[in-house]
């Protein structure tokens, strides 16, 4: 896992994704860290054209491979 402090506004990610509309359904996402247009002063992550709030407990991932290790791992 990437450590958030470290994270660079442009760098491609993989995160483990829920649903939110169907809590049961998680999958491998890439996303992009970007700079939130309503708060510049902090980075997000892109996904589906959202900005998500970077938070401490956000599992970062440098490749999909290792994403989709430690989903493997915990969801199947």
């Amino acid at each position: 896992m990437l450590d958030i402090h470290q994270l660079e506004e442009g760098q491609q990610v993989y995160i483990i994704y829920r649903n939110p509309h169907t809590q049961t359904v998680s999958n491998v996402q890439e996303a992009t860290v970007a700079r939130d247009p309503m708060n510049p002063s902090q980075l997000s992550l892109l996904l589906f054209d959202f900005y998500h709030p970077i938070e401490e407990d956000d599992a970062i991932f440098a490749s999909y491979e290792e994403a989709e290790s430690l989903f493997e791992e915990f969801y199947m």
